[in-house]
């Protein structure tokens, strides 16, 4: 599990990533977290490598997992998105989305570093 506080609209907001994530995501939306990462991720090195924007359906992922990872951290948060993103001003996907990737890129290698020592260590 990994945790790490961003800053929105002025606002500290933390985040976490966990195995549990990609259960709490099917469970919210009905939709597969490694599919939509993979698109977002996509999209995002296509808007900074040839200046194209991020698409509606991109912008809805993020959302979406934005926050699935800060109701994770904080279940005390809105208990649905819209309410949640009221809470802050306008800002700019393109300051928290690369923060967000990366805490979730870092909980991958972090559980297939898990999965390397546990192999290891049983002698597979």
């Amino acid at each position: 599990m990994i945790e790490r506080t961003i800053e929105i609209s002025g606002k500290q907001v933390p985040f976490r990533s966990s195995a549990t994530v990609p259960r709490l995501y099917r469970a919210k939306f009905k939709r597969d977290i490694f599919k939509d990462l993979t698109k977002l991720e996509k999209s995002y090195s296509k808007r900074t490598e040839e200046g194209d924007e991020l698409q509606i359906e991109d912008l809805e992922i993020f959302e979406n997992v934005a926050y699935i990872m800060a109701y994770h951290a904080d279940p005390s948060i809105p208990k649905t998105i819209d309410e949640w993103l009221d809470q802050f001003d306008m800002f700019s996907i393109y300051q928290v989305l690369p923060q967000i990737l990366e805490l979730w890129g870092d909980n991958l290698m972090t559980d297939v570093q898990a999965k390397k020592g546990l192999a290891e260590v049983s002698g597979k």
